[in-house]
């Protein structure tokens, strides 16, 4: 039997990397992290999650300020957003969680930690700081960055990405963000909102084309309400930059008209590639495309002792997808239970305002999967707790399919991240749609809106003329107590 350095070696110090770290080597394995950055947390901590939503409760906040006539509350002239005092409590928060994601922490658990840039050498063992190290089992969790797109005069242009978004000196006058995906459009409201004028590309006909058109038409209404520019259903030929230091993009619409338009930043929000350049994986025997390293449901490269997990398997790019992952990896290479992945009831959600929370199914995978559904529907505009706070906008769509079962919910209101929660538990648990009706949820709260579209399934049925005509039979009910022309006012 060949004689490992440690059981287990994670290469990435990102959500999947340190789920997996932090699980082995608690458990008793021998575990080593090897982060190419210098320090942990990944694309998440640094670039993603973090910041994205500190920046987006920043510029709620201010939204609100100058909003306040709309609440009964006195007008006021709010001064202009100083950007690095945003960014500071940016990296404030960072700073607080990085202390979790500590080279000290992970010592203390078990794991030895070892930033640079490894390279396997053989199929277990990587080259990294001039040393040779091997482990038994390799989980390769180098995530994704973001993706450049091959468009003339992009490489001749500074323009900025998610990696640099939250770290500008000043905030922009201007900035055409080149992608309506969520990055794009939680970044391009939350400008906007800080007092940016912000103008959104795209080549598809809506914005966040995984969601059903309706749910985001919705967000886009919104977005346009508070300023938000788009430019749809087009093309982008070509970069420039303008003697005043102004970027220019020149674009081709859907009827082939050549369009100009120009912003003081172009964000990028193009999609992303996956973390594999320099690991040497073809060497090994491990086999990897554009969209990244090849896995099966188990999580197992072709080498059946390297794993992959997060972003760099090609598959969701959440962070809660990856620490999924990560548990998946622990089971099959700690455990040794074969347990598969199933991202059925996988929840997302765009934290824009309102936000697009969503879990199973929507109206396009079903139809794509040839499903036959149903759709139920509940609208923030008639709950109370809504109404209350002045979230009109949006609704609750659960979809069923032919034995009236939900298969997916989406959820577009005040709190769609944490209203899906609900249904993370309904649909994962196999909880009835009648437990869900039956159950009590406290009074005013937006939460009731999951009740409620379950309780509306069930309406017709309770309160069907059969249902009446039977109670009338058994029990003598002597019907309407006031007819319906009585009714009218």
């Amino acid at each position: 039997m060949a004689n490992y350095d440690y059981d287990i070696g994670v290469i990435g110090g990102g959500a999947a990397g340190l789920t997996v770290t932090s699980g082995a080597a608690q458990l008793g394995a021998k575990t080593l992290l090897v982060e190419k950055e210098p320090v942990l947390g990944g694309d998440c901590l640094h670039y993603g999650c973090v910041p994205s939503k500190t920046l987006i409760k920043s510029a709620h906040v201010y939204h609100m300020m100058k909003n306040g006539e709309k609440y009964g509350l006195p007008a006021i002239d709010v001064p202009p957003v100083q950007f690095d005092q945003v960014a500071g409590r940016i990296q404030s928060v960072i700073d607080v969680i990085q202390k979790h994601d500590s080279e000290e922490r992970f010592c203390k658990l078990g794991a030895k930690v070892i930033f640079g840039s490894p390279r396997f050498s053989d199929a277990h063992a990587i080259d990294v700081n001039g040393k040779t190290i091997s482990a038994k089992t390799w989980v390769i969790a180098t995530g994704s960055s973001p993706a450049a797109p091959p468009i003339e005069g992009l490489d001749g242009i500074d323009y900025i990405t998610n990696k640099e978004i939250f770290s500008l000196d000043h905030l922009p006058e201007s900035m055409i963000i080149l992608g309506a995906g969520p990055i794009g459009c939680e970044m391009g409201q939350a400008f906007n909102r800080l007092g940016t004028h912000v103008r959104i590309v795209d080549r598809s006909d809506q914005i966040l084309g995984k969601e059903d058109k309706d749910m985001a038409d919705m967000v886009q209404d919104a977005m346009q309400s508070e300023g938000v520019d788009f430019n749809l259903q087009v093309s982008v030929e070509k970069f420039s930059t303008l003697d005043n230091g102004e970027k220019q993009v020149f674009l081709t619409d859907k009827d082939g008209k050549a369009v100009s338009i120009k912003a003081e930043t172009i964000l990028v929000a193009m999609g992303r590639h996956t973390n594999t350049d320099g690991l040497n994986l073809a060497a090994i025997g491990v086999d990897f495309d554009g969209r990244g390293i090849r896995v099966d449901n188990r999580l197992r490269t072709t080498q059946k002792h390297i794993y992959a997990a997060g972003d760099v398997g090609g598959g969701f790019q959440f962070t809660h997808a990856a620490g999924y992952e990560g548990g998946i990896v622990i089971s099959n290479a700690v455990f040794r239970l074969p347990r598969k992945a199933d991202y059925t009831f996988l929840p997302w959600c765009t934290f824009t305002d309102p936000a697009l929370g969503s879990i199973g199914m929507n109206e396009g995978m079903a139809k794509a999967a040839g499903i036959k559904y149903q759709v139920w529907t509940e609208h923030f505009k008639d709950n109370d707790r809504s109404l209350a706070e002045g979230e009109e906008r949006g609704q609750i769509k659960m979809l069923l399919d032919e034995k009236e079962r939900p298969i997916g919910v989406q959820i577009l209101g005040p709190g769609a991240g944490d209203l899906i929660g609900e249904w993370v538990a309904v649909l994962n648990g196999k909880v009835k749609l009648s437990t869900l009706a039956a159950a009590i949820h406290p009074y005013p709260t937006i939460g009731e809106i999951n009740k409620k579209v379950a309780g509306t399934y069930f309406s017709p049925k309770i309160f069907s003329d059969r249902i009446k005509k039977g109670l009338k039979f058994f029990f003598q009910l002597k019907g309407r107590a006031c007819g319906p022309d009585e009714c009218e006012m």
